[in-house]
């Protein structure tokens, strides 16, 4: 197997099967975000406790790149500090550039890189990592 069908196939699990997908009853920060130009909409909520994230959870509607990395976005995140949080949020932008950019805290993201290749659809995999800047730094 060639690692761009890895890739696919990790994308399209997230997509089938989110992670975190849902609504927490708990009190939270929502962050609701669109992307004007694919029609992608997002809902997150995040619980910080203590400056760490302890639950992540998101709604929305959008193409396979954006609830994919929705769903990835929130695994990788919980039960990190707010840095740590923001720190990975940096590299996935830097991965967005094409910079050659390592997840050991969570590798699936990895499978988003060939995203960099399309700059049209780099909104679509940024928009959840931008909604956790937004709610992080509220």
């Amino acid at each position: 197997m060639q690692l761009d069908d890895l890739y696919r196939r990790v994308i399209m699990d997230h997509y089938k099967n989110p992670r975190n997908r849902g609504t927490m009853e708990a009190e939270s920060v929502t962050i609701q975000l669109n992307n004007p130009t694919c029609g992608d909409r997002i809902s997150l909520q995040l619980q910080v406790e203590d400056g760490i994230v302890r639950e992540a959870r998101f709604t929305g509607e959008g193409c396979s790149i954006s609830m994919s990395s929705a769903s990835m976005m929130t695994e990788a995140v919980k039960g990190r500090t707010k840095e740590e949080a923001l720190g990975m949020a940096d590299k996935f932008s830097s991965l967005m550039k094409g910079d050659d950019v390592e997840f050991e805290e969570y590798e699936d993201l990895e499978a988003l890189s060939g995203v960099n290749k399309f700059p049209a659809r780099i909104k679509c995999a940024t928009l959840a990592w931008n909604a956790l800047r937004k709610g992080v730094e509220s």
